[in-house]
């Protein structure tokens, strides 16, 4: 499948994208929103002043300035929180450590602060440090599930499944996180996938059971 990808979508380099930091609070604005509300939240955020200042404001002026993420009410204090421990950890906000902790450690300490699960984690570590992770958000999920590499899980396990099966080379991890990404926004998406210009779908077991009607991600097969 990734030949098939980079055929598609082209071959994508390992390269950060944006700092440690920038990529860490980004993702928990990214969950349940789209990149450019992400980017608009994020960038309103740092309007705000350094960490520092965004740690000191009230919660519900970092709220305001989020608001074009999801549930902001919520992930407001998640930030503020999560920028409290890196500040008060012996790095600070230099993340640089996690470069050589075991990949283990990095993801747990990373998944300890609030508002990080194992997809940011992942991204975090892949995208910043280039250790053999493989974040699994919504669209590597949904297209795995419905083309059968992994049976039906959460995305959690998910994480865990889908790297067993692939090589530990970050480069590789990397292009094929973002291809898929790519893949899940242009054609296999959640709801009206676009099974006509799918060049995996001869693979693919949502196709063989659905032909090209294959429902919404979010809807039960019917018995």
């Amino acid at each position: 499948m990734k030949d098939r990808l980079r055929g598609e979508y082209g071959k994508k380099a390992l390269e950060s994208r944006r700092d440690p930091m920038h990529e860490l609070i980004s993702t928990i604005l990214s969950q349940r929103t789209t990149h450019a509300d992400e980017e608009a939240a994020y960038h309103e955020l740092r309007e705000l002043g350094d960490w520092a200042d965004i740690i000191a404001a009230p919660q519900e002026v970092v709220a305001y300035a989020i608001r074009r993420s999801n549930y902001p009410e919520s992930k407001a204090p998640r930030i503020q929180e999560t920028l409290r421990r890196i500040r008060d950890a012996p790095g600070g906000y230099d993340l640089d450590f996690l470069r050589e902790l075991p990949v283990k450690d990095a993801l747990k300490w990373l998944t300890d602060l609030p508002g990080v699960g194992v997809k940011t984690a992942s991204l975090v570590l892949l995208f910043n440090y280039h250790r053999p992770v493989f974040p699994v958000d919504t669209h590597v999920f949904r297209i795995n599930i419905r083309v059968g590499t992994i049976p039906q899980m959460t995305e959690q396990a998910a994480h865990r499944a889908l790297l067993a099966l692939l090589p530990p080379d970050p480069p590789f991890l990397y292009e094929l996180h973002v291809n898929l990404l790519s893949h899940g926004r242009q054609v296999c998406t959640w709801t009206a996938p676009k099974c006509g210009e799918c060049f995996i779908r001869e693979r693919c077991d949502a196709y063989k059971m659905y032909g090209g009607r294959v429902p919404s991600f979010s809807e039960k097969k019917k018995k």
